[in-house]
């Protein structure tokens, strides 16, 4: 079982460079992905991991330029050992694929989190910081052109923005060489399935498309002086 890394603090410094000796559990280099995940089975960082049933570090493909991150797993992902299986999981994978994308091979899925908080509620913020630096070592290891920050929790969670997922979503912010998109999250387009032009569902479809003309690009953003 690998050391526990120092608690980073709500605002992710591990995510947002503040603090480069907390941004992976691993060793120096780009992060083991296979080692990663055995020690994120092992973790006991904080207490989402008495109530567990497995660990749910990812799906799809290391290799692709597009990262999913989203809140954290639900009863199905829980049970699966797979981020994003469950209704909000399928209709995120039919989202994708309306604008060319596959979810397995096109892009690598994760979550802020990695154990199921008790009855699907939000993590706490000590929750997310704890979690953060195997977040930021997935990123690291991936190392994506895009990231898509599906929901609020996952805006905070990288970004360090509280409550601004309904200004932000649509809007690019480039981050550590990368750009990032936050987007609404699938659980909330279940629960507002319109898709009347301006509704949640029809703007992440345009938010959507736009991930995909940026992957098309594939130019990184401007280092900021």
């Amino acid at each position: 079982m690998a050391p526990d890394p120092p608690h980073p603090s709500p605002l992710q410094p591990s995510l947002l460079g503040e603090d480069p000796a907390t941004a992976a559990p691993a060793t120096a280099g780009p992060p083991d992905l296979a080692a990663l995940e055995r020690d994120c089975r092992e973790c006991r960082r904080c207490g989402l991991a008495e109530g567990r049933r497995t660990v749910v570090v990812s799906r799809g493909d290391p290799a692709a330029r597009l990262m999913v991150i989203g809140e954290g797993p639900g009863a199905q992902e829980d049970a699966s050992g797979r981020p994003f299986v469950g209704r909000a999981g399928q209709l995120l994978d039919q989202m994708l694929a309306s604008v060319g994308l596959d979810s397995e091979s096109d892009a690598y899925v994760c979550n802020v989190v990695k154990c199921r908080p008790p009855d699907n509620r939000r993590p706490t913020p000590e929750e997310i910081a704890a979690c953060a630096p195997w977040l930021a070592a997935q990123i690291a290891a991936v190392d994506p052109a895009v990231v898509l920050l599906a929901g609020a929790t996952a805006l905070e969670g990288v970004l360090g923005i509280k409550g601004g997922i309904t200004k932000l979503r649509g809007r690019w912010h480039p981050w550590q060489g990368r750009w990032v998109m936050p987007v609404f999250h699938p659980s909330y387009l279940l629960r507002n399935p319109s898709r009347e032009k301006g509704s949640p569902k029809w703007l992440t479809w345009q938010d959507l498309q736009e991930v995909r003309r940026r992957l098309e690009q594939d130019r990184p953003p401007t280092p900021s002086l």
